[in-house]
C-alpha cells in the first residue's frame, strides 16, 4: 500500500482482521471448533492480508481520536457477526434434523459430541454435522463464502453501521428458515415415527401379553437406518442449496 505510514497501514489491516477474523469464526466448515485455533487464526490473518489489498481504497481514514477508533472496529465486528452468523445458524437445522429422526427411531438416549454445537447432543446430530461439514468442502461452497468475505465491503461499507432492525429482521428470519429446514429434513422420520407407534399401539392392545418394547426396539432401530439410508442423498442437497442460497445473499 504505498503512499500510507506505517500507523495506516496497520489501522486498515486490523480493520479488516476486525470483520474477516469474526466471520471465519462462526462461518461453517471454516470457523469449527474442531479446527485448531491456530490454524483458524493463520487463515483469518492470511485472508485478510489477501483482501486487504482489493479493499484498501474504500476504507476510512485512520481517525485521530480514540473514540471514532473504537466505534470502527466495533462496527466491522457486528458486521462480521452477521454475515457469519447467518450462515452458522443454518448448521442448526441439522442439528434439528438430528434430535427428530433420533427421537423417532429410538436412539435419544445416544449422545455424542457436536462440534458445530460445541456440546453433547443425539448422535444423529452429530453424524448429519459432520457429512454437511464434509459436503461443504466437497462441493466448494467454501470458496462461495470467502466471495462473500469480499463482497460484504460493497455490501456493508467500513464506517457505515447498518441498521439495527434489519439485522434483528434477517436474524428471525433465518432463525426460522433453519427450524424449518430441520423439520422438512425430518419429515420421513415424522410420518414413519406416527404410523409405527400406531401400529406399535395396536399390537400392545391386540396382545397384551406380548412384550411389544422388547421387540419393537431392535425393529425401530433397523428401519429407522433403513430410511436414513434412503433419504441420506436427498436431505444433505437439500440443506447444501439451502446454504447456498443464504450465503450468496451477500454476493452482488
Amino acid at each position: 500500500m504505498p503512499g500510507l505510514g506505517v500507523p495506516e497501514q496497520v489501522f486498515a489491516f486490523l480493520l479488516v482482521f476486525a470483520r474477516l477474523g469474526t466471520m471465519i469464526m462462526l462461518l461453517p466448515a471454516l470457523g469449527e471448533t474442531s479446527v485448531p485455533p491456530r490454524v483458524r487464526l493463520a487463515l483469518a490473518l492470511a485472508i485478510s492480508l489477501v483482501i486487504l489489498a482489493l479493499v484498501q481504497p474504500a476504507l476510512p481514514a485512520m481517525p485521530d481520536q480514540v473514540f471514532p477508533l473504537f466505534f470502527l472496529l466495533f462496527g466491522e465486528i457486528v458486521i462480521g457477526l452477521f454475515v457469519g452468523a447467518s450462515a452458522r445458524l443454518l448448521m442448526s437445522a441439522l442439528h434439528v434434523a438430528g434430535t427428530v429422526i433420533a427421537y423417532h427411531t429410538g436412539l435419544a438416549a445416544a449422545q455424542a459430541f457436536d462440534p458445530a454445537q460445541g456440546a453433547q447432543s443425539a448422535i444423529f446430530s452429530s453424524f448429519l454435522t459432520l457429512i454437511g461439514v464434509t459436503l461443504i468442502f466437497v462441493t466448494g461452497l467454501h470458496h462461495v463464502m470467502l466471495g462473500a468475505m469480499y463482497e460484504s465491503y460493497t455490501l456493508f461499507p467500513p464506517g457505515d453501521l447498518p441498521m439495527t432492525s434489519d439485522f434483528a429482521m434477517m436474524a428471525t428470519r433465518t432463525v426460522a428458515q433453519s427450524f424449518r429446514l430441520g423439520l422438512q429434513m425430518s419429515a420421513p422420520f415424522l410420518v414413519y415415527g406416527l404410523i409405527f407407534n400406531i401400529g406399535l399401539g395396536l399390537v400392545a392392545r391386540l396382545m397384551p401379553q406380548l412384550q411389544v418394547f422388547f421387540i419393537a426396539m431392535p425393529l425401530n432401530i433397523m428401519l429407522g437406518f433403513a430410511i436414513l439410508m434412503f433419504v441420506l442423498a436427498t436431505i444433505m442437497a437439500w440443506f447444501l442449496r439451502h446454504v447456498e442460497e443464504t450465503v450468496t445473499l451477500f454476493l452482488l
